[in-house]
């Protein structure tokens, strides 16, 4: 869970990142990385980071409110 939380985030900020380029320099990032906005790449990147969007709104429900982005940690007592 704590890894597909990471990964979603990392898509979901690549997506907002293109977005943020294309608003403002009209530049789009996936469109110039697959070298055109509707190739088999550039739509497997964009169904991704949909994909992404939508765990990332669902996986607070499945976990009761909590998203997880790292392990369980255990804590130690160091008084002696």
């Amino acid at each position: 869970m704590v890894i597909a939380n990471l990964i979603s985030y990392i898509l979901v900020l690549t997506g907002a990142l293109n977005w943020g380029l294309y608003g403002i320099f009209n530049f789009n990032l996936v469109s110039a990385i697959f070298t055109g906005p509707r190739t088999v790449g550039a739509i497997i990147i964009y169904s991704l980071i949909a994909l992404a969007a939508l765990w990332l709104i669902i996986s607070p429900i499945i976990t009761n409110g909590a998203l997880k982005l790292m392990g369980h940690r255990e804590v130690r007592d160091t008084r002696a």
